[in-house]
């Protein structure tokens, strides 16, 4: 038997989970969860590290106590952030930046000057969205030039494993969000970091995943009394790795959602598809285990829900995300709709008050209630997800027999059941936990206990149940009655 550790960190939160390999089968133990989102600081959004850095410790912690010996750490996160540290001492510069702070709002102009958006995106293949680090970069080095001298970046996923005493490297997977990495060679653009006068030399080397990356400090040997245990290289990015423990079936052309904060949809192809028509949809090239490149769109998934549920839990009455899926029950379907992607959307604020907003600008009059709020975000996702995956087939030119959902967001059953609908084929749910398995997984495949990804996914079959639900004929006709409205919004 072997014993993994995985650190799965999302936008919202993060957990430590312990993963035990055992016959072709996948335990998992949860042993450590915490919270996790955007601190504002002098006007400015940003990720409390030294936190984060804590709870690994703590989450480190709390899995020894429970099995001594682990085979190995994997931390995965959201893409596009990273930490800058200083050469001589290893000490972080500054707290790093939250992807949703506004700084990259007027760092657009700047990099298209130097390098266009039409060649930015046929040099990485990365759709345009004004939280990529390029714009991230190139906003941090005209507020702060001297943070790029005598330093090295590193992305969040591996400054979390730098911290634990892992090398100054920067996973492929991760790298691939940056919208500055050659999707083809799998390293760094030069030529852009060049043209956009960032110095290469903050740029550590991109490593594959599953890969062996250094050694547990020998500080937190004695401070957790414990060995050195190796750190290991995921699929860094979280979608990388839920994509990666994917149940797919054995024929036939599938695609994924990985249901989260974001919702990313897409299919898993060999080779970069770099073409002015999969520009226009906003779908981008990402990496994935096994060289693999994830074709997908990001569309605003359970952001929504999340962040009308704060507002109303700070202005009303505690609400739950079950009682809220109740409301959408009762409400009339389909009465307004939303574009999920629209800008006003994008940072932390009033989301009722904005959704309400957009149905009045639009001309679909006003919300009266708050079921209403909600009824939109269910079934413009659903519609959302149609378009999307309408997209997809056209651009590959493959139709799609079923759609698998991994991630937290399929135990949103309401959300399961009007994608089915709306999609008008099955969508096959789970598993709930998919980050984190597949982050287990791909270090027991650095490790050689699991010799594939197709194995791997053999493994995830074998382990964890799933759900299909089949859509309904009479939802699927009034979907089929909307989508043409929904395209026009969502334009």
């Amino acid at each position: 038997m072997s014993s993994f550790l995985a650190f799965d960190l999302g936008a919202s939160s993060g957990r430590a989970i312990i993963g035990k390999l055992k016959d072709g089968k996948l335990s998992l133990t949860e042993v450590h969860r915490f919270a996790n989102g955007p601190t504002e600081k002098r006007g400015a959004l940003y990720w409390d590290y030294p936190q984060l850095c804590l709870e690994l410790k703590t989450g480190l912690a709390k899995a020894l106590a429970v099995e001594p010996r682990l085979d190995g750490i994997g931390i995965d996160t959201w893409g596009v952030d990273y930490v800058f540290f200083d050469k001589k001492s290893g000490e972080m510069r500054r707290w790093p930046y939250h992807y949703r702070d506004a700084r990259t709002d007027a760092a657009a102009d700047a990099v298209w000057s130097k390098v266009s958006k039409k060649e930015l995106y046929g040099r990485t293949g990365i759709q345009c969205m004004l939280l990529n680090t390029v714009y991230q970069l190139a906003a941090h080095h005209k507020a702060h030039p001297d943070d790029f001298k005598e330093s090295f970046l590193l992305t969040m996923p591996d400054a979390l494993a730098y911290y634990l005493g892992g090398e100054q490297t920067c996973e492929y997977t991760e790298c691939s969000t940056t919208n500055l990495l050659d999707p083809e060679k799998k390293e760094w653009d030069w030529e852009i970091i060049d043209r956009l006068g960032l110095p290469r030399d903050v740029f550590p080397e991109i490593v594959k995943p599953c890969t062996f990356a250094g050694k547990l400090s020998k500080a937190l040997q004695q401070e957790l009394g414990c060995g050195p245990i190796p750190i290991i290289k995921v699929g860094s990015h979280d979608t990388a790795s839920a994509v990666g423990a994917v149940p797919a079936p054995k024929s036939g052309n599938w695609a994924y959602i990985s249901a989260g904060t974001w919702a990313l949809l897409g299919a898993e192809i060999d080779k970069p598809f770099r073409t002015a028509e999969s520009e226009a949809h906003s779908f981008t090239n990402e990496g994935g285990l096994d060289g693999k490149i994830r074709f997908l769109s990001n569309i605003m998934g359970s952001w929504l829900f999340q962040e009308t549920r704060r507002i109303w839990n700070e202005t009303k009455e505690q609400v739950t995300f079950a009682e809220m899926e109740t409301m959408a029950r009762n409400a009339k379907p389909c009465a307004f709709l939303i574009n999920p992607n629209d800008s006003s959307f994008v940072t932390p604020g009033d989301m009722p008050r904005r959704i309400a907003e957009f149905c009045e600008r639009t001309g679909q009059g006003k919300i009266t209630h708050d079921g209403e709020i909600v009824r939109a975000i269910y079934d413009s996702l659903a519609l959302c997800f149609r378009a999307k995956l309408n997209v997809l087939a056209g651009l590959l030119g493959a139709k799609y027999q079923c759609l698998n959902i991994v991630g937290g967001g399929t135990k949103d059953g309401l959300l399961m059941q009007l994608t089915a609908d709306a999609l008008n084929i099955p969508v096959v749910a789970g598993p709930v936990e998919a980050t984190a398995i597949g982050n287990l997984l791909a270090q027991a495949m650095a490790a050689g206990k699991v010799d594939s990804l197709a194995a791997a996914r053999q493994v995830v079959n074998a382990s964890f149940e799933v759900k299909t639900y089949l859509p309904t004929a009479a939802n699927h006709a009034l979907y089929n009655s909307q989508i043409e409205r929904f395209e026009k919004l969502a334009k």
